[in-house]
């Protein structure tokens, strides 16, 4: 079976390339730890449903279920030993995720920036824009290849290398908040936010690297929540419920 060509864009998305992070936590469902299979079909079929509306689809992934360089787990470790082993997490998670993708017929590479060639490809820059061009979902493992930087700086940095129109962030909430609404009520959502404003309040959605990154490459973050059906679809057509980090004026 021939692979299909790259999807028609259509009008009603707001973005059409994109580069969605996930949480290595959100693959755990209702779990504590590792990655629950259906979790995993329900955000392929998110991404399906995406793909077939006409956008360019990359996933960065994290590793907090399985490690995470900077968890109490890792206490009393050498901090780069540490983050290698949250980015060996990482490509556990995106193989899991390329599995559930290509269960329900969508093209899946995932790139890994430590070479692992008995599993993976390589991640060359020129190759992974190719896959995208040929309409594949293309998934970013292992961080940046380097200790010290996060998953969420290797989105930052994947969506610029990729030229992407927005990075799209599945959280556990339906945007951004002044501080955690699960324990304080009185939070306050934000719709839209600069990227300025992201760092002086110290509000956490992303490192500052990343949104430095993010800043510097003009690239917009959507804040969405990954654990509600249709999530990925209102990030991308600005329907859903979302706060959007931009510097552009509403």
């Amino acid at each position: 079976m021939n692979e299909p060509s790259a999807s028609k864009p259509s009008s009603s998305l707001k973005y059409k390339r994109i580069l969605l992070k996930i949480s290595g936590e959100a693959l755990m469902g209702g779990g504590q730890y590792g990655i629950d299979n259906d979790t995993c079909k329900r955000i392929a079929n998110e991404v399906k449903d995406a793909k077939e509306l006409g956008a360019e689809i990359s996933l960065v992934i994290g590793g907090g279920n399985i490690f995470r360089g900077v968890s109490p787990a890792a206490q009393g470790m050498e901090r780069a030993s540490a983050d290698y082993m949250g980015m060996l997490a990482t490509v556990m998670n995106a193989l899991a995720v390329q599995n559930a993708l290509e269960s329900i017929g969508l093209y899946t590479r995932v790139l890994s920036a430590i070479e692992m060639t008995a599993i993976c490809e390589p991640y060359i820059r020129r190759r992974a824009l190719r896959h995208m061009e040929k309409g594949r979902i293309v998934i970013f493992a292992a961080g940046t290849g380097n200790p010290f930087f996060t998953t969420d700086t290797a989105a930052a940095l994947r969506a610029a290398e990729m030229g992407c129109d927005a990075l799209l962030k599945g959280t556990q909430v339906d945007g951004v908040y002044s501080a955690d609404p699960k324990t304080n009520p009185d939070a306050e959502r934000f719709e839209q936010l600069s990227y300025h404003e992201v760092l002086m309040r110290d509000l956490r959605v992303m490192d500052q690297a990343a949104i430095s990154l993010t800043r510097e490459s003009g690239i917009p973050i959507v804040v969405f929540p990954i654990g509600k059906s249709g999530g990925v679809i209102g990030a991308l057509t600005g329907e859903g419920p979302s706060t959007v980090i931009t510097d552009e004026k509403p």
